[in-house]
């Protein structure tokens, strides 16, 4: 007879900690990022990966086995169509969970979990012109560092000859 995994659960049954750890997912995909206690964001870690890993095949059998969780359709469309296209060329690690502290009230430990932005063409392309600015300003600067300092040296022997043709006018 099958009998329900031993150990502590995150609440309740193991019925309510499967629609728990879903619920959570469909709000870690609809929001990007949440906030939950450590203990309910690495249960659900795995959960969600499982998730995007099968959401990345694309298939309708695979939509079908997350829809099984997600009973939102509109968050399984949004993670098919623009989630698991960013990781594409990731093999894993596309969630990434962040310890806040404890709660005020109960004292519980709490973490962030959220979704690991992959860099997009247009973010590198962005950072690339970021650098060529930054280039560009630097090397300014350094033409204007390098232009007064030649006026100087320029100026200062025609100061010279404006004293030698002053003294030879007074002598």
């Amino acid at each position: 007879m099958p009998k329900p995994a031993k150990g502590a659960r995150l609440g309740g049954s193991a019925a309510h900690e499967k629609l728990l750890l879903a619920n959570l997912a469909k709000s870690l995909f609809e929001h990007g990022r949440i906030t939950t206690t450590e203990a309910k964001a690495r249960r659900v870690r795995p959960i969600a990966e499982r998730f995007i890993t099968k959401a990345k095949k694309g298939d309708i059998h695979n939509r079908r086995l997350v829809l099984e969780s997600i009973t939102d359709k509109s968050v399984v469309h949004t993670l098919f169509t623009e989630i698991a296209p960013r990781y594409e060329n990731r093999p894993g690690g596309y969630t990434r969970i962040t310890k806040i502290g404890n709660r005020r009230g109960d004292n519980a430990p709490m973490a962030v979990i959220e979704l690991v932005e992959a860099l997009t063409v247009a973010q590198e392309a962005t950072g690339e012109a970021e650098a060529a600015t930054k280039r560009a300003v630097k090397e300014d600067a350094l033409k204007k560092d390098e232009a007064p300092a030649e006026t100087v040296e320029d100026a200062k022997p025609a100061d010279a000859e404006v004293k030698d043709a002053a003294e030879s006018k007074d002598a």
